[in-house]
């Protein structure tokens, strides 16, 4: 008896290693025209400040906490519960690391942010994972939770403290003690005197150099620490592996002897200890203190970052840099916003125009053409932009990132699906 198999057709699909490598690659070409196309405007639009190491500075302090809670996200995500309660995880997180900074000191307050988180985490983990309750729904109750809680505490706690650490007040503690910082020592001043000949490409690469190494926190070095593990954990890991399978299909996840209940709970605690740590971030490292709704918003910003890096870790850091670069534009004078007007409208001119003669989606690159044109003619024609506009950049950057990427986007297939214990039989 005789078998045939039958022939193959169409092209092999590509080993996850592969995909891993031209993922990496498209990151790199992503970060290296940012940089030629950032250089570029600064020279024609004679903004120097646009990639100095100030704002650099700046923004990588902005992205960190929305980074942080991006990475939070990305955890409960991939297990199957959406975390909408990231903004009060982070908000438990700024009271937590004020409290205990001001009593133990500034790394027992990054543990206090972060035990607060894992708190409010255990809440989300309970209503949802064990109880069942609505995802949406819980992280929402979490958030309006968190920030009553957190103004009633400050109120309680904070407004009888002075000291030479601290001035408390009604929703306030400023004053904290900082975590370490770290300056290179010949790299930093060499690149700064490297950045400010202010040479095409060169210089913008001294000035990212110059933030790298220049006063800069162990919190931060920490935080692209922390993206690191996630990616070697979830990917490279068997418990990565089992967590993320429980994000796919939980029934079959069971059906194979994996805890999915465990397995949620872990990553859903994880999400908020991230979290917490961002609002630690913020309360001690991005302001002089803390006050009670400090987060404003970020926990949905990350959360945006994370749905723009389509809930991996290399596009949660992009995501996590533009939001956090936006976010830091209100810090500058209005020149480097003006021609960050170029910088926009000719990206989205150039991705439109792209779109509209090269895949399927004509209308949404045409659309993208049209913003893009409106951009170059709003720069050619002003010298200055709004203030108000200025502090709205980061929201409209969320708006327009989540409408226009979202065709390419793929969630976890079980991603707020309510899941039962044994309902894989």
């Amino acid at each position: 008896m005789s078998t045939t198999t039958a022939p193959t057709t169409g092209t092999p699909s590509p080993s996850p290693a592969a995909r891993s490598r031209g993922r990496a690659q498209n990151y790199y070409l992503i970060a290296l025209a940012a940089l030629v196309s950032i250089a570029a405007v600064r020279i024609i639009a004679g903004a120097d400040e646009i990639d100095s190491a100030g704002s650099l500075r700046a923004a990588i302090a902005a992205t960190c906490p929305i980074l942080l809670a991006a990475l939070g996200g990305l955890w409960s995500e991939r297990a199957g519960v959406v975390n909408i309660g990231l903004e009060g995880q982070m908000l438990l997180g700024t009271w937590g690391a004020a409290y205990f900074t001001y009593y133990y000191g500034p790394y027992a307050g990054l543990m206090g942010a972060v035990l607060f988180g894992v708190i409010g985490g255990l809440i989300h983990a309970l209503a949802t994972v064990t109880f069942g309750v609505d995802h949406i729904v819980s992280g929402v109750a979490l958030n309006v939770i968190a920030l009553g809680l957190t103004t009633f505490l400050a109120e309680a706690y904070f407004s009888d403290l002075d000291s030479e650490f601290g001035h408390g007040g009604a929703q306030q503690l400023t004053g904290l003690q900082k975590p370490d910082s770290i300056t290179i020592p010949g790299i930093s001043s060499g690149a700064a005197d490297l950045a400010d000949k202010h040479w095409f490409v060169v210089s913008d690469i001294a000035s990212l150099v110059t933030a790298l190494t220049t006063r800069i926190s162990v919190v931060t070095i920490l935080v692209f620490v922390l993206v690191a593990v996630t990616a070697y954990v979830l990917w490279r890991t068997r418990f990565g592996l089992r967590l993320r399978s429980c994000g796919e299909n939980p029934q079959a996840a069971e059906s194979l002897g994996v805890n999915v209940i465990r397995h949620k709970y872990a990553a859903v605690l994880v999400s908020g200890g991230l979290a917490g740590l961002g609002g630690g971030y913020l309360a001690l490292v991005s302001s002089p203190g803390f006050h009670t709704n400090q987060t404003n918003g970020r926990g949905y910003i990350g959360l945006a970052a994370m749905i723009f890096g389509n809930w991996r870790p290399g596009g949660v850091l992009l995501g996590s840099g533009m939001f956090g670069y936006t976010d830091s534009l209100r810090l500058r004078d209005a020149s480097t916003i003006h021609a960050l007007l170029l910088l926009v409208g000719f990206w989205l001119l150039v991705i439109g125009a792209w779109r509209a003669l090269r895949t399927a989606n004509r209308a949404s690159g045409m659309v993208l053409a049209v913003f893009g044109a409106g951009f170059l003619v709003w720069f050619s024609l002003t010298d200055s932009v709004p203030t108000d506009f200025t502090s709205m950049t980061p929201y409209v950057a969320t708006l327009l990132v989540l409408a226009f990427a979202s065709q390419r986007l793929r969630m976890p297939k079980a991603d707020g699906q309510i899941y039962r214990k044994g309902s894989a039989g």
